[in-house]
């Protein structure tokens, strides 16, 4: 089974986690970055030991759904893509694709700005 499938799994699986939540939208961060921080963790120890890597569009995808949290603290903890240009640009861009996201829902839902 590839590797991309499982993470996609557990992305859905924590979807539906969250929909049974009191607060689906804090659930759904919670468990994002999460699921996200244990991907980087996984990656970088699969790197280290030769296994099948996680593609980097599913590292940037999770954190364009809301995981970039995560994300940043598992590169600076497991110094893992914190090196490699081209990534790091796509993960500010994906950073700054869900912020602008999260601020439009939030002005369509509640009718004004956050600040």
């Amino acid at each position: 089974m590839k590797l991309n499938v499982i993470c996609y799994a557990l992305l859905g699986l924590a979807l539906i986690a969250s929909l049974f939540s009191p607060h689906p939208v804090w659930m759904w961060l919670l468990l994002a970055n999460l699921l996200t921080f244990l991907i980087y963790g996984g990656d970088k120890l699969a790197a280290r030991k030769g296994w099948r890597r996680v593609p980097e569009a599913t590292l940037l995808l999770f954190g364009a759904l809301g995981g970039w949290l995560g994300a940043l603290a598992a590169q600076q903890l497991f110094r893992h893509k914190t090196q490699k240009q081209p990534f790091k640009t796509w993960f500010i861009l994906s950073v700054a694709l869900n912020l602008a996201a999260v601020l439009g829902l939030w002005y369509w839902v509640y009718g004004r700005w956050i600040f």
